[in-house]
């Protein structure tokens, strides 16, 4: 009774979702293939991908704001919408009812006041009572200081929220009392307090140190800074786009970031250094003490969302389905130039899923679950031995544009390279230890995008380190043989993984979409996403393979791998707007 329930569920979530597309599709919305601003990009766009969200052409970099309201999600993003580079910056918006397939609507903030001139920068959304949502932003004014704004959506009973008006009020937040107007931006979700307070932080640095800024309110308007910043720290500098919510300690489920539950840990995240770290802790609500459990960079703690390329990141509570979505803007990692030729720069990671982990020390990311419904053709082998020094081929897929789940065994690790306790630096070790090092475990793991002679080749693989009292697994994504080009960046990511590979399988998952592989380590304990691009290895040219450069053998227990279709991803027009009443 059941499943026979489940079934019908199903269906009728398909059918109102193909009913909300078609009723777009017919209300004035144009696919990319058929709008002209595409059109006028270059035909030859071997690095344009199918199913990560992009604008259909110039300049987006990070995710604003991002929700869930009446059904939709909503993500906006900073843009440029005249040219390929950074300038002109907007909050463009866009909408989806999974997170995959998108709409593109107007551009929701433009630069055009004192308190935004000069642009209108990143931010975030919070729900106000009533479920009213309300957008703080960072605004560049007309004397480049850095502040912050609010802005309400003109009509609450359109789900799309597509018109949205800056407050009379404006700026609410400015940087006096010796604050850097420099260095004062990128304004969290609010949460409200148990005395019914609203909180926000505000990314500072002061005295080249990185902080977060707390400000409190009563009505959402009127701001007052604390006396202490939330937390600082003396071994970073500028802490941009910061993000802070609870995350259940023993749950499956994502938290509401206003929650007061108490079995929860706080996750305090800032971006410096070109990447993303957070930090664990527990936060006091009565007296918004937060005590980190161990400090941004200390006593070799590193914990970062992602090891590669991913940057400015933003997460959301989903409360349709009772999860924290967290998205992440992916940098080029060629050069202007290539960017204004092929007329478009930046790329939005999946969505991915947020929890703690089992042992409360890091948080797991996987992608969110709709992406599985882009899979299409299907190829899978079980207990597939790989002997040391060879490689095979998996093929009947598009390896261009792929899915890929693999896990990987070893039936002894007594042989393992002894691990030198200098080691420390995981990016540094995959950078010595490239893929074509070999070892007595590993490396192993697959190519991606790879030419058939191998001439081209991004590699993700696994290396087993023994150390006095245990195994050390490290996880690489090399890049060095990634193009025959000069120009692109070939930067090699690692990340050290807490595995016990004696008793669990390693395991990886590798999303691929034709300039950028986005890898999941160990069901997610580790992530490092890489921008890569061909010359060779591009469309049906590019071929997908598992190897294993060790000594050792190393047992494939399963390799699922799936082709991978198009998200559609349109653009509204202003001719008619789509009407859902």
């Amino acid at each position: 009774m059941t499943y026979l329930k489940l079934e019908v569920t199903m269906e009728k979530s398909v059918v109102l979702v193909i009913g909300f597309w078609l009723l777009l599709l017919g209300n004035g919305v144009q696919s990319h293939r058929q709008d002209k601003k595409h059109q006028s990009l270059p035909r030859d766009q071997p690095y344009r991908t199918g199913y990560h969200f992009q604008p259909p052409k110039n300049w987006m970099n990070d995710p604003n704001g991002p929700m869930y309201y009446k059904g939709v999600y909503h993500l906006f993003y900073q843009y440029n919408p005249y040219a390929a580079v950074w300038g002109n910056i907007t909050w463009a918006h866009s909408i989806s009812y999974d997170l995959v397939n998108w709409i593109n609507l107007d551009i929701a903030l433009s630069p055009g006041d004192p308190f935004d001139i000069n642009g209108c920068w990143s931010g975030s959304t919070t729900f106000l009572s009533g479920e009213k949502p309300v957008i703080l932003y960072t605004g560049s004014d007309t004397m480049n200081r850095q502040v912050q704004n609010l802005a309400e959506p003109k009509n609450l009973s359109d789900p799309l929220l597509r018109e949205w008006v800056k407050s009379s009020h404006n700026p609410l937040m400015s940087p006096v009392d010796g604050i850097d107007p420099k260095n004062f931006r990128d304004p969290t979700t609010a949460w409200q307090g148990p005395d019914g307070l609203w909180r926000v932080l505000v990314g500072n640095e002061m005295d080249g140190h990185g902080r977060a800024l707390l400000y409190r309110s009563q009505d959402f308007i009127t701001w007052s800074q604390s006396k202490e910043p939330i937390h600082s720290s003396t071994r970073t500098g500028m802490w941009e786009c910061p993000d802070f919510y609870p995350v259940s300690i023993d749950g499956k489920n994502g938290v509401e970031t206003s929650s007061l539950d108490k079995f929860t840990k706080q996750v305090l995240k800032a971006s410096f250094d070109n990447s993303d770290h957070y930090v664990l802790g527990n936060y006091t609500a009565v007296t918004d003490n937060f005590l980190v459990d161990t400090d941004f960079l200390d006593n070799g703690s590193d914990l970062r969302y992602d090891y590669g390329n991913f940057y400015a990141s933003k997460t959301f509570f989903d409360s349709g389905k009772k999860r924290r979505i967290l998205w992440g803007w992916i940098l080029e990692s060629d050069n202007t130039t290539d960017d204004v030729k092929k007329g478009w720069s930046g790329l939005q990671s999946i969505p991915r899923t947020i929890l703690l982990s089992k042992t409360g020390k890091q948080l797991i990311q996987w992608p969110l679950e709709e992406i599985e419904k882009q899979r299409i053709i299907k190829v899978s082998f079980e207990n597939k031995e790989l002997k040391g020094g060879s490689v095979l081929e998996v093929s009947g897929i598009t390896a261009s544009q792929a899915d890929v789940e693999v896990s990987f065994s070893l039936s002894s690790f007594k042989e393992a390279e002894l691990m030198d306790p200098s080691w420390v630096d995981p990016k540094l070790l995959c950078s010595q230890k490239t893929a074509s090092v070999r070892s007595n475990v590993g490396p192993f793991g697959i190519l991606v995008l790879a030419s058939k002679d191998l001439t081209e080749q991004t590699a993700i693989f696994f290396r087993v380190f023994r150390s006095k009292d245990n195994y050390v697994v490290l996880m690489c994504s090399d890049q060095s043989r990634s193009s025959v080009e000069e120009g692109p960046q070939k930067t090699i990511y690692g990340a050290f993984i807490d595995i016990d590979p004696l008793n669990e399988k390693i395991s990886l998952r590798s999303l691929i979409d034709h300039s950028i592989v986005e890898s999941f380590g160990g069901e997610g304990r580790a992530c490092i996403t890489a921008r890569v691009y061909p010359k060779l290895a591009i469309d049906n040219q590019a071929y997908l393979y598992a190897f294993n450069n060790g000594t050792l053998d190393v047992n494939i227990p399963t390799l699922n791998a799936w082709s991978m279709k198009n998200a559609q991803i349109v653009s509204s027009t202003k001719r008619r707007k789509p009407n859902l009443n």
